[in-house]
């Protein structure tokens, strides 16, 4: 029997003979997936596709290779087919006539004008963490900016520390746009020209140039420490007041500074918590002689202030100089104010007594190295403004009482919750060791405990078992002297 031939005949759906079950496959396989079209078809026609156009690519590529500039000149008005017809532009992206008139794009009203822009000049004062040099704002009295010259008003250092405790005690907060009643503002290098008395605000690419460079074994109460960051000032530019050694190791120091949130002392690593080999030590050129003590008055002139000791015979009942008017001052000025009801004087007296034996019980001394009566190191520390100060206290002693008798070590260890703890980090906080907390002091016992009294043990400058992290009798002496 002769099989019919079914070229051009749709065959029916419902038909089960083997001719219209082939016209039906081939159908099939020309139809794409999602109109019921086979899989295994469509991968094949993909595949035919993929070697078709690399064959396209690479035919192209050795043409355009072959081609003369005259013929890639063509390819700017439209795109050549392998049919050799050309397809025009896209209408919905017409040529801009800017672009034909000017090879270059005009500029973009969001990107920088080039530093050669007349109509952008360029900014003096880069960006940093503190406002520009200029005079002093609102009711200060007002002062030429800094660009005019480094005029330099006479102090003291004990003028200086004292000015920068006034803002410490008001906690001026920080800010770099904000002025503070006297005139100057509240950021970092503000601070600073407040303490030096300048007559305008600077900044700290300009504080150097009223300072003298000096390296830090030489530093005293009333010089800087500054960091100016030239490449890019607001990362890292920072300056801070030297307020004074915290110990012999000369590792902390004392550190007046205007940060967030606002104005504060705290003993702080030397030079600082980061950036410490970036900064250099400064001392103010307009330092009256004799500055170097501790004088409450700027104009007396250097005979008030000594820096060499005078002698025992100078201080003690029946004594009458100016002597023991410098000591009370500088006793004063290192916490000793509560024991003077009128402020020091020349004639000797037991406040003199008993704020200069506070004094030295602060540095640990007993016995007759505590009699209140000064001696050549007694002197030296008050002069350089070294050593500790006058820890606030209810007694006129400044020494131990109930509340700082050491507890006993079974209370700070591993697992121990009580109320020591509590004091102990407390007290930790308020001497500046107490970085290692992220929520504060409580009554539990934490390994920032112990890396906070590590800390401080180190600043005394113990080491291996006597720096711990651990308290013992004589770390929780020095703690709360």
């Amino acid at each position: 029997m002769t099989v019919p031939a079914f070229e051009e005949y749709v065959p029916a759906s419902d038909c089960t003979c083997a001719g219209c079950a082939a016209q039906r496959r081939t159908a099939a396989s020309a139809l794409p997936m999602r109109y019921g079209g086979h899989p295994a078809a469509h991968g094949a026609r993909r595949a035919l596709v993929l070697v078709t156009a690399a064959g396209v690519v690479l035919g192209a590529g050795a043409a355009e290779a072959a081609s003369t500039p005259g013929d890639r000149a063509t390819e700017a008005t439209g795109a050549a087919r392998t049919d050799k017809t050309t397809v025009s532009a896209d209408p919905a992206d017409p040529v801009d006539p800017l672009d034909l008139a000017d090879p270059e794009d005009p500029a973009d009203p969001e990107t920088p004008a080039d530093d050669g822009d007349p109509l952008t000049p360029a900014d003096p004062d880069p960006d940093s963490p503190q406002g520009g040099p200029g005079p002093l704002q609102g009711t200060g009295a007002s002062g030429p900016p800094s660009s005019t010259g480094t005029t330099l008003r006479k102090t003291s250092r004990a003028a200086i520390i004292n000015r920068a405790k006034k803002w410490v005690s008001a906690q001026v907060p920080y800010s770099m746009s904000k002025y503070w009643p006297d005139g100057y503002r509240q950021d970092c290098s503000g601070y600073v020209s407040m303490a030096w008395n300048l007559t305008g605000n600077e900044w700290t690419g300009s504080l150097a140039k009223y300072g003298q460079r000096i390296t830090r074994e030489k530093l005293q109460p009333g010089d800087i420490l500054l960091f100016h960051n030239p490449a890019n000032p607001s990362k890292g530019s920072h300056v801070t007041i030297f307020g004074g050694w915290t110990d012999y190791t000369h590792t902390h120091y004392t550190a007046y500074e205007q940060t967030k949130p606002h104005t504060r002392k705290q003993t702080t690593p030397m030079a600082y918590w980061t950036n410490s080999g970036n900064y250099v030590a400064y001392r103010y050129k307009g330092l009256g002689s004799g500055s170097s003590g501790s004088s409450g008055s700027s104009g007396s002139g250097g005979g008030l202030s000594t820096t060499a000791f005078p002698g025992a015979g100078k201080f003690g009942p029946g004594t009458s100089n100016k002597y023991v008017t410098q000591l009370g001052k500088m006793l004063v000025d290192r916490g000793g104010k509560r024991f003077y009801k009128v402020g020091p004087g020349p004639g000797w007296g037991d406040a003199d007594r008993r704020a200069t034996r506070a004094f030295q019980k602060a540095q640990g001394w007993k016995g007759k190295e505590a009699d209140g009566i000064p001696g050549p190191d007694t002197w030296h520390l008050l002069v350089n403004g070294t050593g500790r100060g006058i820890p606030a206290a209810g007694s006129g002693q400044g020494g131990s009482n109930s509340a700082s008798k050491f507890p006993g070590r079974g209370y700070f260890r591993p697992g121990r919750s009580n109320s020591h703890i509590d004091k102990l980090g407390k007290q930790l906080v308020k001497k500046g060791y107490g970085k290692h907390y992220l929520s504060g002091p409580g009554p539990r016992w934490t390994e920032a405990d112990r890396r906070n009294v590590e800390a401080f043990q180190r600043a005394q400058g113990w080491r291996d078992g006597a720096a711990d992290g651990y308290p013992g009798p004589e770390t929780w002496r020095r703690l709360f002297a």
